[in-house]
C-alpha cells in the first residue's frame, strides 16, 4: 500500500556512510511507499568500522527545520534517532509539543555497533522525562532499555517485565528488541490492553549496519500509510528479516542491510 504522497520525517543525525541515521531512514521512507524529509540533528564521520567523530547541529537550526517541514508539509508519523545532547532533546521536545504529533516513534540511539557513545551521560534524563513520555512507539533494544531502566535483560521474561518498566515512562507502546539475546530473534510489543510476541529466523549475517534506524522508520511509514500498530510492527520485522537477509559487503567493516531488496526481486 503505498502513497508517495503521504510525508514522514525523520529527525536523527546524518552517517557519513549511508547506512544508518537519516540516510537509512530515507531509504526506507522510500522503500515501504511513503514521502520521507529529514531535520539533521548532527553529523557524523563514519564508515562501515566505525563512528570517528560527531558535531551537533544548533539548536537554533533544529528547531528551524522541524518548524518549517510542519507549517508547510506536516508528516503523517515521524521519527526521532540520534538527539546527542540535553539541549538538542529538551528543544526538540518544546517544538513538537506545539504540533502534537499523532505518531511519534522514538529510537533511543544510545551507543554505535562500534561501541561510540551517541548521547551525551547528561542526556539520558531528558530523554527519558522528556521525550519517551511523547512517543506512540519507542524501540530500545536490549543495551538501550538496559541502560533506560538501569535492570539487567537475560531472556524474555526478562524484556517482558523490563518492557512494562518503560511503558510505566509514558509512551503509548514499547517494542522489545531482543536481537541482542541468544536464540531467535523475538520481539516483544507491549501497550496497556496489547502484548504481542513476534519471532524471527536469526540470520548469520555481518551486515547489520543501520538495523534499528530501518526497523524504526519502517514502523513510522507503516503507521503514516494507516496500519494499526501489530501490523505496522509485523510488516517492518519481516522487512528488516529481508533486508538484513539481503545485506552485501560495502566497505572494511559491518556493511548496511539492503534496504531496496525488493526491486532485485
Amino acid at each position: 500500500m503505498r502513497n508517495y504522497k503521504v510525508p514522514t520525517l525523520t529527525i536523527a543525525g546524518s552517517d557519513s556512510s549511508g547506512g544508518a541515521g537519516i540516510q537509512a531512514d530515507l531509504k526506507t521512507f522510500s522503500a515501504i511507499g511513503t514521502y520521507g524529509m529529514s531535520v539533521i540533528t548532527a553529523i557524523t564521520a563514519q564508515n562501515t568500522q566505525g563512528v570517528f567523530l560527531v558535531e551537533d547541529i544548533s539548536v537554533e537550526m533544529i528547531k528551524k527545520q522541524i518548524e518549517v517541514v510542519f507549517d508547510d508539509i506536516p508528516p503523517r508519523a515521524l521519527k526521532i534517532g540520534m538527539v546527542s545532547s540535553e539541549n538538542i532533546i529538551r528543544e526538540i521536545a518544546n517544538t513538537l509539543k506545539k504540533y502534537n504529533p499523532e505518531y511519534l516513534v522514538v529510537d533511543p540511539v544510545m551507543i554505535s555497533k562500534s561501541g561510540y557513545s551517541l548521547l551525551q551521560p547528561e542526556a539520558k534524563k531528558s530523554l527519558i522525562e522528556e521525550l519517551i513520555p511523547m512517543a506512540y512507539i519507542i524501540t530500545p533494544n536490549v543495551p538501550e532499555a538496559e541502560e533506560i531502566t538501569g535492570i539487567t535483560i537475560n531472556n524474555l521474561e526478562d524484556m517482558k517485565a523490563v518492557g512494562k518498566k518503560i511503558l510505566a515512562l509514558g509512551p503509548k507502546y514499547v517494542l522489545m528488541k531482543g536481537g541482542h539475546l541468544e536464540g531467535d530473534a523475538v520481539d516483544v510489543l507491549i501497550g496497556e490492553n496489547t502484548f504481542e510476541i513476534f519471532k524471527g529466523e536469526r540470520l548469520d549475517r555481518k551486515n547489520t549496519h543501520g538495523t534499528g534506524c530501518t526497523l524504526s522508520s519502517s514502523i513510522t511509514s507503516h503507521l503514516a500509510l494507516g496500519y494499526d500498530i501489530v501490523e505496522a510492527v509485523k510488516l517492518s520485522k519481516e522487512y528488516i528479516t529481508e533486508a538484513i537477509r539481503n545485506s552485501f559487503d560495502i566497505g572494511h567493516g559491518v556493511g548496511p542491510v539492503h534496504h531496496f531488496y525488493k526491486l532485485e526481486k
